[in-house]
C-alpha cells in the first residue's frame, strides 16, 4: 500500500524549497516514509516572464508587484531569514529572473528516470542558492547531468518540445483543483497544505492522511506561506 503525495512547485518559488525541506523534515520523522511516493507537479508562477538583463532582481520585483526597491529588497531579506531557519542559505539578490517552463520539462524527463526529487532539489539550489539562469540549457544540461541524467538525452530533450504537455497537464490539474499559489501538497486527493507550513502540520496531516486514506472524504485545505500567480509571497 502506496500513499501518494502530489506537490504543485515553481522552482522560482522560495516558499516551495522552504516548504519542500519543512515536509522532508517530517517526512523523515513518518513511521510510513518508506510507502510514501512523492509527484513533483508542474505549475508557472509567470508563465510569460522574459528575462530583462538590463535590470537586476530588485528591479523586477518592484515594477511586477508595484512597489518600490527597498520594499522589494525587505521582502527578499524576509524571505531570505526564513530560509536560514531552516538551514538553506539563499542569495536571492543574485538570482536571474528567468522563465521556468524549460526547467519544468527538465523535472517531467527527470520523473520519467525516476529522478524527480533529485532534479527538483538540484533546481532549486542552483536558482536560490547559486545564483543560475534555470531558463539556459546548458545550464539545465549540467544540472541535469549532475543527478546523473544522460547528457546527450537530455540535450535532445531541452532541444525538443519534449514534456511540454506534461507540464500544461499539471497546470491545467491545478486549475481544476482550485490551486491559486504554490507550495501546494495534495495527501491522496483528500487532504491539502497550502504553502511552507511547519513540520509539525506536514507529520499531523501524514498521520491523518495514513489512517484515513481509504476513506472517502472531500479534500480538507491547511493555508501557509506561499507564492501566487499575481507575484504575492
Amino acid at each position: 500500500m502506496t500513499m501518494k503525495v502530489n506537490i504543485w512547485s515553481d522552482v522560482r518559488c522560495p516558499f516551495c524549497y522552504i516548504g519542500k525541506v519543512k515536509f522532508e523534515k517530517a517526512l523523515d520523522q513518518f513511521p510510513h516514509k518508506n510507502e510514501v511516493e512523492v509527484i513533483w507537479k508542474s505549475f508557472q508562477l509567470d508563465p510569460f516572464l522574459k528575462a530583462e538583463t538590463n535590470s537586476d532582481v530588485y528591479d523586477y520585483f518592484s515594477k511586477i508587484k508595484g512597489i518600490s526597491r527597498d520594499h522589494a529588497a525587505q521582502m527578499f531579506e524576509n524571505v531570505t531569514q526564513v530560509a536560514k531557519e531552516v538551514g538553506l542559505n539563499f542569495n536571492l539578490e543574485n538570482s536571474v529572473h528567468a522563465n521556468s517552463f524549460n526547467a519544468h520539462r527538465l523535472i517531467q524527463f527527470a520523473k520519467a528516470k525516476n529522478l524527480g526529487n533529485e532534479m527538483e532539489e538540484e533546481l532549486f539550489k542552483i536558482y536560490f542558492i547559486e545564483g543560475k539562469d534555470i531558463d539556459d540549457k546548458e545550464v539545465l544540461i549540467e544540472a541535469a547531468s549532475t543527478i546523473g541524467l544522460p547528457v546527450t538525452e537530455t540535450r535532445d530533450v531541452l532541444n525538443s518540445d519534449a514534456y511540454a504537455d506534461d507540464v500544461k497537464k499539471d497546470e491545467l490539474e491545478a486549475q481544476e483543483i482550485g490551486v491559486r499559489g504554490v507550495p501546494f501538497f495534495v495527501f491522496n486527493d483528500k487532504f491539502a497544505i497550502s504553502g511552507a507550513q511547519s513540520p509539525e502540520a506536514f507529520l499531523q496531516v501524514l498521520d491523518q492522511s495514513w489512517a484515513d486514506f481509504e476513506k472517502e472524504q472531500p479534500l480538507t485545505i491547511l493555508n501557509g506561506d506561499s507564492c501566487t500567480t499575481e507575484g504575492i509571497c
